[in-house]
């Protein structure tokens, strides 16, 4: 049966962007329909590790992650739950002299964001948190980050669009995606039928078709981060933990469960869908054991992993389309986007309202790729 639909947006991909996105337009009265092609929130929204952090973001995101930051106490307002967010801080870690003039060098990079940086040494960092090996050698803390459920915020999220009037449609893949004089012609394998003066591509690793499609390629790539997660224990870990050029990052939920990552897993035949790698599992366990000795004799009870989209430089494309008038792009995150998803939303809302956003998001423009272009008139479109 075919359902033929109007509004004002029509956003592909139902991950925490295109949700939160959808949100934060029918909060300023426009009219929105949503199309996934599984379900809200099961591929990089929802199963990534759940950092809620700034530190260690490129400076050009910085501004993008405090507006989020802002939003991340204010969840249960919002989307009806706190999604398991806790303010904890997050920690990253030095295993060389070299790491730890890294971690200097990014605190003076970054000190006009006001991040409240504290840098540790040796002494004060076991003084602090004795739970941590002996071979760290230093450390930079961020007090305002933390950590939450993605699978519970991902899901909320959806749900608090659809409560807000968002037309939300899952198991619903796009099969055809025009732009004519009067909009966007988009039509569903549902047999859906979408017309829409704007659209937002916020298709994840399945993005790039779309904006091929328009003449704006770009070098997107799948990867395929992996989690374990072990049995309930005593707290070991107090904060959200990374380390300074990367290899591990790890932290502790409240009923005792810890969380580690750091390894990927292997893409399957339907290169949608990857599963764990056990040598990797085994690998990043031994890893973590020698860097918390906490976790040693610790068992590991479930494993996962899930399909993201990476960028070359690690930053997202976010902004308007410079070939397309009405499209808008917001994919790309590079296994990054959980703190910055709820910002991304209402930066997107502001630039398909109003043509513009007080938050800067120039270095995201698609035109790194495909060269800097203009807008031509809507009559030229096909």
């Amino acid at each position: 049966m075919t359902m033929r639909l109007d509004a004002d947006v029509a956003i592909i991909g139902g991950g925490l962007v295109g949700t939160s996105t959808a949100l934060a337009l029918r909060r300023r009265g426009m009219s929105v329909v949503l199309l996934e092609k599984g379900f809200c929130g099961a591929q990089a929204s929802g199963v990534n590790y759940g950092g809620v952090r700034r530190q260690g973001r490129p400076p050009e995101q910085l501004a993008l992650s405090q507006r989020a930051h802002a939003i991340w106490p204010r969840l249960r307002e919002l989307i009806g739950i706190d999604g398991e967010f806790l303010r904890t801080g997050h920690l990253k870690l030095a295993r060389s002299e070299a790491d730890m003039a890294s971690l200097e060098a990014y605190a003076q990079r970054v000190e006009a964001y006001a991040l409240g940086l504290e840098l540790l040494g040796h002494n004060q960092l076991k003084e602090r948190f004795g739970w941590i090996g002996d071979e760290i050698i230093g450390a930079s803390f961020c007090p305002g980050d933390g950590h939450a459920n993605p699978r519970l915020v991902a899901a909320a999220f959806a749900v608090a669009a659809r409560r807000a009037g968002a037309q939300v449609f899952e198991n619903a893949p796009v099969v055809s995606f025009a732009r004519d004089a009067g909009g966007f012609a988009i039509e569903a394998e549902n047999g859906l039928q979408v017309r829409a003066r704007a659209v937002m591509n916020s298709a994840g690793a399945w993005a790039g078709p779309f904006a091929a499609s328009f003449g704006e390629p770009v070098p997107l790539k799948r990867i395929y981060p992996s989690i374990i997660v072990t049995e309930p224990m005593q707290t070991i870990m107090t904060v959200n933990i990374g380390m300074e050029g990367g290899g591990v990052y790890a932290r502790q939920v409240e009923r005792g469960n810890c969380i580690v990552g750091g390894e990927r897993g292997r893409p399957l035949a339907d290169a949608d869908f990857s599963r764990p790698r056990s040598e990797g599992a085994r690998a990043i366990m031994n890893r973590a054991c020698e860097l918390f000795p906490g976790l040693r004799g610790s068992l590991a009870i479930r494993f996962w992993s899930g399909t993201e989209g990476e960028m070359p430089d690690r930053n997202p494309v976010l902004g308007a389309s410079h070939t397309t008038p009405g499209l808008f792009h917001a994919f790309g995150f590079s296994g990054a986007g959980f703190q910055i998803a709820p910002g991304v939303g209402e930066v997107m809302a502001e630039l398909i309202a109003e043509g513009t956003t007080t938050t800067p998001i120039d270095a995201f423009s698609i035109t790194r790729f495909s060269g800097a272009g203009t807008i031509p008139s809507a009559s030229s479109q096909p």
